[in-house]
């Protein structure tokens, strides 16, 4: 089975119908995962197993033009994922360890509980 891409088309549309249209053409097409609209630049976006040619094809009313051709997920959009849980936990083990000073009977467990099902019920954390 071949991989999922995502596709940036530039299309001519000027209103909320057009739009509407030109994304029922192309969600016709089996494998497609999402599709979305930017009116303001005019670009579709679709994400999934589709063959860019096959989805211009369907759009040649409003004049596609291929943007971009890549993977569908992007690998920076990970690392800034990554980096950002590394901060969180960096900054939950000096709160667990100033806190912890205060009260010592206080365990990690309660807060960190309480962080993963509700994480606004823990405030000091």
């Amino acid at each position: 089975m071949s991989e999922s891409k995502k596709i940036i088309i530039k299309v001519d549309v000027h209103d909320n119908e057009e739009k509407r249209k030109a994304l029922k053409a192309v969600s016709s097409h089996p494998g497609i995962e999402s599709i979305s609209m930017d009116m303001k630049d005019k670009k579709l976006t679709i994400v999934g197993v589709i063959d860019p040619v096959c989805a211009v094809r369907k759009l040649k009313k409003w004049h596609p033009e291929i943007l971009t051709v890549g993977p569908a997920k992007d690998e920076k959009k990970d690392d800034k994922k990554d980096d950002e849980k590394k901060k969180q936990e960096e900054a939950f083990k000096k709160c667990m360890e100033t806190y912890g000073l205060y009260y010592p009977y206080m365990t990690p467990q309660y807060c960190v509980h309480s962080m993963e099902e509700n994480p606004n019920s823990c405030v000091i954390c």
